[in-house]
């Protein structure tokens, strides 16, 4: 089967984050099993030609533009994307879209379904509502007709599929499939201290400055312990160094900056406690990667995985405020059985909920129904399983 995946920006510096991952980790396990898969998407920062190689696996990259100022990702469109894509689109049996309000992808989307081929959208929790005065006429004009005739739409949170619902007005073929994680080799053991890892982008939504607040205020009780933020700049990167600098502890407290993605499992396999205090965050692939390797998480409580973490009992969910977040990371600081015992359930949990064999399982069952010609009927749809997990309900 021949497979296009759309993402809507790649850079060295993996700032579009968890789509960008997500689409990578589907194709190469659909790679895997047999299918012919191609990824494209725009891109920026990269010197000289486009790289056909990104996170060690193929893809196709054009060069994007801001055609909307001071709109941040959602400003992006690639007339070169969109027009490869007009002239190739009918070689793929089916097209998979990361989708976005921007000008990326919700063009796609309209260029495939002109040529009337199959489409499903995975949306990541970027559609929601929205106050941005650009929101309304867009929604009207693609948004909405784009997940309406969409053969599937794929969420990560109920949240997700009732704003989904609400914005379109009525039943979208709507179903549930969660990220998934490659299986990884875990930890490196026998670090000389102990390491606290932000992992994510510097932006406000991801309270990086809350992490450092906290660090400075554990540092009498733990001098030794290392509190490390790893990530690109997207707004607060000022504020953290100032910060940093004003609290003068030394290298207790480092930003080392951005990480080419295809490096960041590595990095986080050094630390002992990864730490995301972002709110809203709809399901993070950081998340899910620290799991992966072994590692306790400490997240907010508006985190999409944050039932997860606190049922297993892999990590800790805290009430987003500074001295919940404080506490919670003291807790595992002071407690190396606690750090190992959720470590291994986050091993555990991981291995049955998101393994990526079971999710690129579901996409080949998706797949082959469009083709097949039964992804137009709602009744045909309806067989596919709503979802992975034994016992969870919409």
């Amino acid at each position: 089967m021949r497979i296009l995946q759309i993402v809507t920006l790649i850079t060295p510096d993996g700032a579009y984050g968890g789509p960008v991952r997500v689409a990578i980790n589907q194709s190469r396990a659909l790679v895997e099993a047999g299918h012919d898969v191609e990824v494209v998407a725009g891109a920026l920062g990269f010197n000289g030609d486009m790289p056909a190689i990104f996170m060690e696996f193929p893809v196709r990259l054009f060069a994007a533009q801001t055609v909307v100022p001071r709109a941040g990702f959602a400003g992006l469109t690639s007339a070169p994307l969109l027009l490869w894509l007009t002239m190739n689109v009918r070689h793929f049996d089916v097209v998979h879209i990361h989708l976005a309000r921007d000008f990326v992808t919700l063009p796609s989307a309209a260029i495939v379904r002109a040529a009337r081929i199959p489409y499903i959208v995975q949306t990541h929790g970027m559609i929601d509502a929205s106050n941005h005065l650009l929101a309304g006429p867009l929604d009207t004009v693609l948004t909405k007709p784009v997940l309406k005739r969409a053969t599937q739409v794929l969420y990560l949170t109920d949240r997700e599929a009732a704003d989904l619902t609400e914005l379109t007005n009525g039943r979208l073929a709507l179903r549930y499939l969660p990220n998934g994680v490659p299986s990884t080799a875990g930890r490196v053991q026998g670090n000389s201290s102990l390491e606290v890892l932000f992992l994510a982008r510097l932006h406000k939504r991801k309270r990086p400055l809350q992490f450092v607040e906290m660090a400075i205020a554990l540092h009498k009780a733990f001098p030794d312990v290392q509190f490390r933020l790893v990530g690109p700049d997207e707004g607060e990167a000022k504020s953290v160094q100032e910060a940093i600098a004003k609290a003068n502890l030394g290298d207790a407290i480092l930003w080392e900056g951005a990480l080419d993605p295809v490096h960041t499992l590595d990095r986080m396999s050094q630390a002992d406690l990864y730490v995301l205090p972002s709110v809203d965050e709809p399901f993070p692939m950081s998340v899910l990667e620290a799991l992966s390797l072994g590692l306790p998480v400490v997240v907010g409580r508006s985190c999409g995985l944050a039932e997860r973490v606190r049922a297993n009992g892999c990590g800790t969910v805290f009430d987003e405020s500074l001295n919940g977040l404080t506490e919670a990371v003291a807790e595992y600081l002071a407690d190396q059985g606690k750090r190992n015992s959720a470590g291994i359930r986050a091993q555990q949990i991981v291995k049955q909920c998101f393994s990526m064999n079971a999710v690129a399982d579901e996409l080949q069952v998706a797949y082959e129904m469009l083709v097949v010609g039964r992804s137009r009927s709602w009744h045909g749809w309806a067989k596919w399983p709503r979802r992975i997990e034994e016992g969870s309900t919409d």
